[in-house]
């Protein structure tokens, strides 16, 4: 029985994962869960899967936390530190990072610096440090276990395979829901339109940067962190049916896929169960109802966020941080109705375009370069 803890179990990965762990209560023992601000939620899941460990990170909501919960029974983590402690706790196994955005990261490298392995659904961890966790994870004698579906897809595929074999990654992605519209009408999208994926069921901001294509950018920058390759030998391919979650082609031209029905639930139980693999409550794929399987090239003219994660990977250092961090920020600004659609990819280039370069960055430049988007990215809107 693996010992799981959860950061993010209120959220749509998270609660997917607990989904995995109730139908395999015999397999998973539940430590630890931690919630933002969905008090009524982790509350609930405190009490159905009486986990030691709760953690509120928006401290004004503890008060509330402690006085629904027994505190003979668990103990009550808060804020920022107590995500970290949750993060760092060594009874765990797998600790499954399903944190939305940059401030995954740090618990990221708190879990590598205590041992445990991840399941990592925060690819945010590996596109703003990348190389740290890297390092670290090699010193530390620790695995990552990717969660995104196209990531998981890889690594299915590479099983048994020798890296100097790898010829090609392909990254597949729907398209999101304006595939087909002309550029022309892109300033005309509303967070509404934005919000209604064709395929996949994700949390608001996950389903903004699918609809922007961000998504893409940032899984290509995480696949180079995740699997031995350079970042030109990755490939992103539209493909709207979502039932090929990505593809590898080898030296000798043979093309390895991985496919099932678009459900989360299938690469969470693989990255909590792994090596093996049992049996799952999800929907089988039946390839005589889904009929054809369709690919197209991304258009980068549209989708300007693919091209500016090629050129900042590319360029490395601070590219990758800044790239992130704007994202972030202009996503929740567009979801509370402050920028249009199209001011996502404008403003996050030309916010790249006037930082100063870091060529080798460390914890404290990712701090600096947060703080820094913030202010440029608040300047720019308010004049």
């Amino acid at each position: 029985m693996k010992n799981i803890t959860i950061l993010g179990s209120t959220g749509s990965i998270g609660v997917q994962a607990l989904n995995v762990i109730d139908t395999h209560q015999d397999k998973f023992n539940l430590i630890g869960i931690s919630a933002n601000q969905n008090i009524d939620l982790l509350i609930k899941q405190a009490k159905l899967y009486s986990p030691k460990y709760v953690c509120i990170v928006d401290e004004s909501y503890k008060k509330e936390l402690c006085n629904s919960l027994d505190l003979g029974r668990y103990k009550v983590l808060s804020g920022r530190s107590g995500l970290l402690e949750l993060a760092s706790i060594n009874d765990a196994d797998v600790m499954l990072n399903a944190l939305v955005g940059a401030s995954g990261m740090e618990p990221t490298i708190h879990s590598i610096n205590s041992g445990i392995n991840i399941a990592l659904s925060n690819k945010e961890s590996l596109v703003m440090a990348g190389e740290i966790i890297n390092s670290r994870l090699d010193s530390m004698g620790v695995k990552i276990y990717p969660v995104d579906s196209e990531h998981s897809a890889i690594w299915q595929c590479l099983v048994g395979e020798k890296n100097k074999q790898i010829n090609k990654i392909i990254l597949t992605g729907s398209g999101g829901p304006f595939r087909t519209k002309k550029i022309s009408e892109f300033n005309m999208i509303n967070k509404e339109q934005a919000l209604k994926h064709p395929n996949w069921s994700m949390g608001n901001k996950i389903t903004i940067d699918s609809s922007t294509m961000m998504n893409k950018g940032l899984e290509l920058i995480e696949a180079y962190w995740l699997f031995p390759i350079n970042f030109d030998k990755i490939d992103i391919v539209i493909h709207p049916e979502s039932i090929i979650h990505s593809m590898v082609e080898f030296v000798d031209g043979s093309v390895k896929a991985q496919l099932g029905v678009p459900s989360m639930e299938i690469p969470i139980q693989y990255a909590l169960t792994y090596p093996d693999r049992i049996i799952s409550n999800c929907e089988k794929l039946d390839l005589t109802k889904v009929k054809s399987l369709n690919f197209e090239k991304p258009d980068l003219e549209k989708f300007k966020c693919i091209d500016l994660a090629y050129k900042s990977i590319k360029k490395g250092g601070s590219f990758p941080v800044v790239l992130n961090v704007a994202n972030d920020i202009l996503v929740d600004y567009f979801l509370n109705d402050k920028i249009q659609f199209l001011d996502i990819p404008n403003i996050i280039e030309g916010t790249l375009a006037a930082h100063d370069f870091i060529k080798d960055i460390t914890l404290d430049d990712i701090n600096y370069l947060t703080g820094w988007t913030q202010r440029y990215i608040q300047e720019e809107i308010h004049d």
